[in-house]
């Protein structure tokens, strides 16, 4: 009886063919008999698993454009930008930031952190640890979510057809709460946005389902570095500035833990014994092999451990860079191209009768506006603005 399995779910064809004598077999009565033949079996529609219909990863893709939408709504670009400068101003409040400020084409800084982006004086001092869930539903801009609900769709869609909505739900919500958190103890300036921890987390899981479900595969090692590879090539791009590495590494981190938790299968032994007729089934006592109980163990341990001491470490409000010199490198690598140093904004404001006149220290630029709709978070994304260029 041949054994395997299509990596890409197809069907499989199972044959079980018996080997007849036709040479009778002398008993010691001196009569002929036969030995009996197991049934021969051809089922073309034989699956090793379910298949799933896939509706959560295109819900999941529905509800961040819909936040993003939302998000654009209340930032309102004509209404809050005192010199008129919106991007695609026939598209009215929901019109982008100037470019200078936000090239993703999105909304500013200030409307993200209203939205719930995630801030860590706010997730620290004043107790919203809930942000570490909302930013992975918020994005900086058209391109961002674009690019990441395309990656969205072609990596999630495949995992939920295999593995049910359930699974593939936990393992994208846990991998984006793994990547914020880690962002937020390395990276404890500004705001960061954007579904790339859970995105990275599902790449995590594919790669830990590959080694767990190792003997049930075809093709293993090709399918093994061909993920590796995707895996390295998106890691690296997050060397360049302006980008969160961190949210990459613990969603990864945390989606390879979870897959060896939640995408384990059972060794396909198992599952003949299940279909075959039971005389001709192979007897297997465990679903699962000692190796695959033991990284299941093994994994819950280790992420278990680590999102209780992030989380502990972070409402401790301990910096991370502050104890690993060299973690910094992680998310930027400095160039000559470029510099992966912080550079902070300060501004000065005066009060000339009805107008404001805000000058930003680092470059000298100023200018004027009407003191009375003159928020203090409209001074701060003004601050920004001149400040940028």
């Amino acid at each position: 009886m041949g054994e395997g399995r299509d990596p890409q779910g197809g069907n499989i064809e199972v044959n079980v063919h018996s080997h007849r004598d036709d040479s009778t077999v002398h008993n010691g009565h001196g009569r002929g008999s036969q030995p009996s033949n197991p049934p021969v079996i051809h089922d073309r529609d034989f699956r090793l698993f379910e298949r799933w219909f896939p509706w959560l990863v295109p819900t999941f893709v529905f509800a961040n454009v819909v936040v993003f939408i939302v998000t654009m709504y209340v930032n309102d670009c004509p209404k809050n930008s005192f010199n008129g400068s919106c991007v695609a101003s026939f598209l009215g409040r929901f019109s982008f930031q100037p470019l200078k400020e936000n090239p993703l084409f999105g909304p500013s800084a200030t409307t993200l952190g209203k939205m719930g982006a995630l801030e860590v004086d706010k997730v620290v001092r004043e107790h919203e640890g809930w942000r570490l869930l909302s930013c992975i539903w918020l994005h900086g801009g058209a391109i961002h979510v674009l690019a990441n609900m395309l990656s969205l769709v072609f990596i999630g869609v495949r995992l939920e057809q295999e593995f049910g909505f359930v699974r593939i739900g936990i393992l994208y919500v846990i991998s984006g709460f793994g990547g914020s958190l880690l962002s937020a103890l390395f990276i404890q300036s500004g705001i960061s946005v954007g579904a790339s921890g859970a995105l990275f987390g599902l790449l995590g899981g594919m790669l830990s389902e590959i080694l767990i479900n190792w003997t049930i595969y075809a093709n293993k090692v090709a399918a093994l570095l061909t993920l590796i590879v995707i895996v390295l090539i998106n890691l690296a791009v997050g060397i360049l500035p302006h980008v969160d590495n961190f949210a990459h590494l613990g969603g990864f981190g945390s989606g390879f833990l979870l897959g060896f938790i939640l995408l384990i299968r059972p060794q396909f032994k198992w599952i003949s014994q299940k279909r075959s007729p039971s005389e001709f089934a192979p007897s297997v006592k465990h679903k699962h092999k000692p190796y695959q109980y033991a990284l299941w163990l093994l994994s819950f341990v280790i992420l278990a451990a680590g999102l209780i001491a992030g989380m502990i470490l972070l409402f401790k409000g301990v910096n991370l860079n502050e104890r690993c010199s060299w973690c910094h490198y992680l998310s930027c690598v400095p160039t000559s191209k470029w510099s992966c140093q912080e550079h902070k904004i300060y501004c000065e404001t005066t009060e000339m009768g009805s107008q404001l006149n805000i000058t930003c220290m680092s470059n000298g630029r100023s200018d004027i506006y009407p003191l009375s709709s003159t928020s203090s978070s409209d001074m701060q994304q003004l601050c920004t603005r001149l400040c940028g260029g």
